[in-house]
């Protein structure tokens, strides 16, 4: 603990906190917070954004950490088991019956996780406006405490269920992820405790052994119950305390263990290898104690936290820049500071980059001497003015938006503050408490900690990238070396520049507004600027200090031809990879810090735009940014460099990643040899041309007038006028006759089928099945396609994952796209296993033909019309949502908002039996089958 003793001095020294006994933090007193006889925690919080919903949590402070080995796997087999009944709830389906009815949908809404040191249940976006609603959710919560059926049937089952997720998440991190535990957590029981578990175990464990685990540790002393929402708080308060009082009070419980990770002096060293592995990871970890327990909860826990926070951005401010020149060994990289890996009882300096291949040994080196650099010099006071202020905006666009936050944002909160033991003092005690201390935080303050924090003790040396003929990596003694050398280096002060010029040096000649209009039904303005350029408005409550915008015209990559669709596959990114104006991208991060604006350049098939978002301090600089996107973009030869480096490795790697090489074949079953919808390939990488990627990027850009942007939030018309004038109507209108061009990208006609073996190592059998065809694409029919989507989600689960237990899951997509007009997919793809692929697939036939011949059955329709409902009344009151519905209005002439509802409760069942009917009798149909090639 001595480290975090010293962190904390420094503090003391500068008079910030009272290093023997700081100030404890208060509890938010919006929160109620309270403990029952039985040692269950709960946390109470009334929200009414959005009204009259709200989330029902409980966490565990339990996970695969307290298995033992016969038990590996049980937690999360424990988790999937509450879902299969319990006291209340005692049918397999009975529960998800039940919330599936009342619009909370599995999945989306009634989820849990399982982590090495906790379990974590919710029920999300209830809508509480029964009270029977309320009691059922908080009964569901009582049951998964201390009331789950754990019928004997019922494990068998799930034991299918289990291995199929196992098989399909059985990817290349996972992996190397079970090889480099055991190395980088040596002597910890860390080393053994992935919480997917030992499939030998899962398959095989007595049903007594999981019910002792579920008893020895499933009680009220580890469990903390959350609820936030749009609720009564004194009455949910009452309901915990009497309907949770029937859960006893441990007798003697078994000792809640939070396993230490052992120090050490020499580095560990870890390289772990995969053939599907993608990209060559480097980390540096620099272990330190975490936190004592009596400075948790106290001013020094937030103080501390703000220090590390300052560290790691403007640490990886610095990686950033190297990563941006074209000798540097890496890609990109960053900092934190934080848990060491997954543990909860040691904390770690980290910093983290993405090597080039061939690169591990100058990439460690690179992110040695940086900590070094940091350790002997620290940073600079300019830094750090920086990086406060970018802070201060992030803390007071929270304080500002505090009263239109989601239920979610405080539920992760309160998880945290339960299984972590942090404090919960609201956003207006940490936004006054940083913006009273920020003036006394120097780099001489951060700086005395970063000393503390970077040392020869404690390192640990990951690397993980592919395996592969040719690519050799460097041995443990290689790496411990280059650590002892680099840290042995005379090393020389962090040197900028940065400039203080303003973004635009030149300001435009301001256009005009010839036309303004009004739609009292949608709450909008349309303004028409000089140029031709359309600008939309709406108005909104939804946050307090919010503001998006978007933009579109046509064109796209459909103006570029094929042989130069790869340069035009990579043209959006030209502003994120050399700047814009005369700033690089890592001067304008330092130009922009402390403001809000941000701003992106998108580039689809038919259309391009720009999206961005800002509050109303920053909206000038939103525009400025939007200009500078559209007139400016920087050419950085060195970043376009490094990038394509690790793009080309990327490339050269996926030639052997089982799920790349499935894609490839999905895409090529649709579209034939359309080039246009080919991946891009190594040898398509090396003919990229950078000068060309610039020049598309300007051609696509080049057109303003043609250009509708949208804008949403807490707009002041009067504000926004004259920055839409002189940022937006400058711009000169160019061809406003452009549109895209017609380039058939129609999806293969008649039946095709393509199965195919494939090298991989965890053997599994992935399906893809397509379904298409030509709909009328109105609004109806759009709707009717979702709704199908949705009840063959339910259908999957129970049939294909519930009863067969053939998969974890069914991933289920359906559209009617613009371009092709009216082109209709629907699209299933799921993982299995090899033995039982000929038994898995004809069910998902089989079910979308009932619906085709039956409609669907009126349990599943009822559940998702209702999911529907409340999905839109969430959505409705988001900025999100309507910068979507403003956008497609103006852009497209389509309203999806005025009937949206209406047309959703005048569906009928045989609304969805006739769609399904005219789909899939249009004959059009295509699957991919990949199997494990065997050995």
């Amino acid at each position: 603990m001595r480290k975090s003793f010293i962190l904390i001095a420094f503090f003391a020294l500068a008079g910030i906190v009272k290093a023997q006994a700081p100030e404890p933090l208060p509890i938010d007193p919006q929160v109620r917070y309270g403990k029952l006889q039985n040692g269950l925690t709960y946390y109470i919080r009334h929200n009414a954004y959005p009204e009259k919903r709200a989330d029902f949590y409980i966490a565990q402070k339990v996970g695969s950490m307290q298995e033992e080995d016969n038990q590996a796997g049980l937690a999360h087999f424990l988790e999937h088991m509450a879902f299969n009944g319990t006291k209340n709830f005692s049918g397999k389906k009975t529960m998800l019956n039940y919330l599936e009815s009342i619009g909370v949908k599995f999945g989306a809404n009634v989820n849990a996780y399982t982590s090495f040191d906790e379990t974590v249940y919710n029920l999300s976006d209830v809508p509480v406006v029964r009270q029977s609603i309320i009691d059922s959710c908080l009964l569901v919560l009582h049951d998964w405490s201390g009331f789950i059926a754990l019928k004997d049937e019922q494990i068998d089952e799930e034991r299918l269920v289990i291995k199929e997720e196992w098989r399909t998440r059985s990817g290349a991190q996972s992996r190397i992820w079970d090889k480099q535990l055991p190395v980088i957590f040596k002597g910890s029981k860390y080393a053994e405790r992935m919480p997917i578990g030992k499939m030998e175990v899962v398959e095989n464990f007595p049903y007594q052994t999981l019910r002792d685990y579920y008893h020895k540790w499933y009680r009220p002393d580890l469990q903390g119950i959350i609820v936030v929402g749009d609720i009564d708080v004194d009455k949910i308060e009452s309901q915990i305390k009497s309907m949770f009082a029937d859960i006893p009070k441990p007798v003697n419980p078994a000792e809640r263990v939070y396993f230490p990770v052992p120090d050490n002096d020499a580095p560990i060293v870890s390289i772990i290898t995969d053939p599907e592995a993608v990209n060559t990871i480097v980390t540096l970890y620099l272990k330190h104690d975490i936190l004592p327990e009596q400075l948790k909860k106290t001013q020094a826990e937030l103080l501390v936290g703000i220090g590390k926070s300052l560290a790691s951005s403007m640490l990886s401010d610095r990686l950033k820049e190297i990563s941006q020149k074209a000798d540097a060994p890496f890609a990109a990289s960053y900092a934190y500071d934080g848990s060491f890996f997954v543990s909860k009882t040691k904390d770690a300096w980290t910093t983290i980059a993405i090597s080039k291949e061939g690169k591990v040994q100058e990439t460690l080196a690179s992110l040695i001497r940086e900590n070094e650099r940091l350790k002997n010099f620290g940073f600079t006071e300019a830094e750090v003015e920086r990086a406060k202020a970018s802070m201060l905006q992030r803390y007071e666009n929270m304080y500002n938006n505090r009263n239109k936050e989601l239920n979610e944002k405080y539920v992760n909160e309160y998880v945290q503050s339960f299984t972590d033991d942090e404090g919960i003092p609201g956003i207006e005690y940490e936004y006054d408490f940083l913006k009273q201390h920020a003036p006394i935080i120097s780099a001489d303050l951060i700086n005395g900690m970063i000393k503390q924090l970077i040392n020869d003790k404690n390192v640990v040396i990951s690397v993980t990238g592919p395996e592969k003929e040719g690519l050799k990596y460097p041995t443990e003694e290689d790496l411990t070396t280059v650590f002892n050398t680099v840290a042995a280096e005379k090393i020389t002060p962090y040197v900028e520049t940065v400039s203080n010029e303003p973004l635009i040096t030149k300001m435009p000649k301001a256009g005009t507004i010839v036309k303004t209009e009004k739609d009292n039904t949608l709450g909008t303005t349309l303004w028409t600027l000089s140029n031709g350029m359309k600008i939309a408005i709406k108005k909104t409550d939804y946050k307090d200090d919010q503001i998006l915008m978007t933009s579109q015209a046509y064109g796209g990559t459909s103006l570029i031809d094929d042989k130069d669709i790869y340069n035009a596959n990579m043209a959006s990114s030209v502003p994120s990879i050399g700047g814009i104006g005369n700033f690089s991208s890592t001067d304008l991060k330092k130009v922009l810090a402390g403001k809000s604006a941000k701003v992106n350049a998108f580039i689809a098939n038919t259309v391009q735009g720009i999206s961005g978002s800002s509050n109303m301090k920053d909206l000038e600089t939103l525009l400025q940014l939007t200009y500078l996107h559209l007139t400016a973009p920087r050419k950085d030869e060195g970043a376009y460099t490094t990038m394509m480096d690790v793009v080309k490795n990327q490339l050269k790697n996926l030639q052997n990643e089982p799920s790349a090489i499935m894609r490839d074949s999905i895409m090529y079953s649709m579209y034939s040899n359309n080039p246009r919808m080919k991946s891009m390939k190594l040898e398509d990488a090396e003919n990229l041309n950078y000068d060309r990627i610039i020049e598309i990027y300007k051609e696509m850009f080049s057109n303003p007038g043609t250009f509708t942007f949208t804008f949403v939030g807490t707009i002041d018309e009067d504000v926004l006028k004259p920055l839409v004038e002189q940022y937006m109507a400058s711009l000169p209108a160019g061809n406003i006759h452009i549109r895209y061009k017609d380039r058939s990208n129609e999806f293969r006609k008649g039946k095709y089928v393509l199965a195919f073996d494939q090298e991989m190592k965890t053997p599994k059998t992935s399906v893809f099945e397509l379904y298409s065809g030509t709909l009328n694409r109105d609004q109806k029919n759009q709707i009717s396609l979702n709704v199908l989507k949705q009840i063959l989600d339910i259908v999957y689960v129970r049939t294909v994952r519930e009863e067969a237990g053939g998969t974890y899951g069914v991933g289920v997509s359906a559209a009617i796209s613009r371009v092709p007009e009216g082109q209709t997919s629907l699209q299933m793809s799921f993982d299995t296993d090899p033995e039982r692929v000929a038994t898995i697939s004809p069910i998902i036939d089989r079910e979308l033909k009932k619906i085709a011949q039956d409609g669907p059955e009126d349990a599943d329709f009822l559940k998702v019309k209702e999911y529907l409902v409340k999905k839109f009344q969430e959505d409705e009151k988001t900025n999100n949502y309507w910068n979507s519905i403003v956008n497609t209005k103006y852009f497209y002439g389509e309203d999806n908002y005025s009937n949206y509802l209406s047309t959703v409760n005048g569906l009928t069942k045989e609304d969805i039996k006739n769609l399904t009917q005219k789909l899939i009798s249009q004959n059009n149909f295509i699957e991919v089958i990949m199997n494990p090639k065997e050995k």
